[in-house]
């Protein structure tokens, strides 16, 4: 009990937040470990040092110190993310905002090792109060890598975690509270920090909100509908080939295959010839047999497009159903279904409350996540139709232009950035709180 309070754990705790590892090193004699962690943090602050001109400001060889022309990478970081640059033609905004971007999450990942350190030096002191005894380096790495071998393993995932996905999903919601556009681009001009403006520009700008609403309902619907219907389609041609007893089995099933195995863009590109409304395949056949007199739009007209749309997107994703749901049946217990013959059930019955039940508690989770993909579904919209026909009363959008294809279109053709990087954040919004409100509601989720 004296020993805890004698203050020295948290005096090697304050020593080691200013200098890393001297805590250990000064009162529980962990010289090496010590070292270690003091290198760390004096490579972390020789990259500042390096990359700007501290030394020779503290030398009296910079008469006025400028963060923007002296600063190193973290404070030159942060200063560019906060300011977006100061001189035109000389200061580029994005790049000055990513740079900050990267400032701050190295600088987090030293304040998360900062702690740890600081905690280290804590725990280690209060032991060797207890024992009087120094770990010796090699036990220390042993205990080391015994306790956190798996984070040292998932290090380097994390780290490509960080740079691949984290960085580019905060660069883009800054980018929205911007005025990144075709008419303010960098480094030609800087950019402006205008809060929520771009937002309240989507829901009070008639042609804006009008828009959004329109493309918000269709991509709502599309997903939904050819989820489904790839669901069902998918499941009724498991049922099928599950029961089939032909000897042609495996070729049906292998052709069923086809449309998921074949790239899928190269699908709706020949499927975009196919179906042109003047010189079309389909269409001319269909004038050949006398089942129509004149050419069907299947790309041109707003609401065949759509329908045309939904069938092809189903007819590419309903074989991964199918496959899952084969598997899924072959996994029953051949039990549940004598048993519910001898209680008198039909296959109808047998099915209902037996096999769909089942297929539906594996299966529900993928679902999900099939609708997640088919909402931001942007191949499909862009290689048939590219978002058309033409909408004359939506913004830089199309009758089937889906929310994604309308970013598409904002960001590449119009170069309205800022608004597109909106339009991510509520995609963003929308499809993770929809898809964790439906895992939570599932068995499958439930028994994890």
């Amino acid at each position: 009990m004296e020993n805890k309070k004698s203050g020295k754990p948290i005096v090697a705790a304050i020593c080691s937040a200013i200098i890393w590892g001297s805590g250990q090193a000064i009162f529980a004699k962990e010289y090496i470990k010590g070292l270690i962690l003091f290198l760390i943090q004096l490579i972390f602050i020789s990259v500042e040092l390096v990359t700007g001109y501290w030394v020779e400001a503290l030398m009296g060889l910079v008469p006025i110190f400028d963060i923007r022309v002296h600063g190193g990478f973290f404070t030159k970081g942060i200063w560019g993310l906060i300011t977006l640059g100061e001189v035109k033609r000389e200061d580029h905004s994005v790049n000055l905002m990513i740079y900050g971007v990267i400032a701050i999450i190295i600088l987090a990942v030293i304040l998360a090792i900062a702690i740890l350190v600081i905690k280290d030096a804590y725990k280690t002191q209060i032991e060797f109060e207890k024992t009087g005894k120094t770990v010796k380096f090699r036990d220390f790495i042993k205990k080391f890598m015994h306790k956190s071998f798996a984070y040292v393993v998932l290090a380097p995932m994390a780290i490509l975690f960080l740079v691949v996905t984290v960085m580019p999903i905060v660069s883009t919601v800054l980018i929205a509270f911007t005025n990144y556009s075709k008419n303010n681009l960098p480094p030609a001009n800087l950019l402006e920090w205008v809060g929520f403006e771009n937002f309240g520009k989507l829901f009070t700008v008639p042609i804006w909100s009008s828009t959004f609403l329109g493309v918000l309902s269709w991509t709502v619907l599309w997903a939904t509908v050819v989820t489904l219907g790839a669901y069902f389609f998918g499941l009724l041609q498991a049922t099928l080939l599950y029961n089939m007893e032909s000897k042609m089995k495996k070729v049906y099933q292998s052709i069923l295959i086809l449309p998921w195995a074949v790239p899928s863009m190269v699908i709706l590109l020949y499927l975009r010839t196919i179906l042109n409304g003047q010189f079309g395949q389909l269409n001319t056949f269909l004038k050949d047999i006398g089942l129509i007199t004149q050419s069907i739009p299947f790309l041109t007209d707003p609401i065949i497009a759509k329908i045309t749309v939904i069938i092809v997107a189903i007819f590419i994703a309903f074989p991964s159903f199918m496959l899952m749901m084969l598997g899924v049946f072959s996994s029953a217990d051949n039990s549940w279904y004598e048993a519910a013959t001898i209680d008198g059930a039909n296959k109808w019955q047998q099915f209902r409350y037996i096999t769909f039940p089942h297929i539906f508690t594996a299966t529900a989770p993928l679902l999900i996540m099939s609708f997640s993909f088919n909402f931001n579904g942007f191949g499909t919209i862009y290689f048939l139709t590219d978002g058309g026909p033409v909408n004359s009363n939506y913004q830089f959008a199309g009758h089937t232009d889906i929310l994604i294809s309308w970013i598409y279109e904002l960001t590449l053709d119009q170069q309205m950035f800022a608004m597109a990087s909106v339009m991510s954040i509520l995609i963003f919004i929308f499809v993770g709180a929809l898809s964790i409100w439906n895992l939570k509601r599932t068995t499958s989720f439930k028994n994890m």
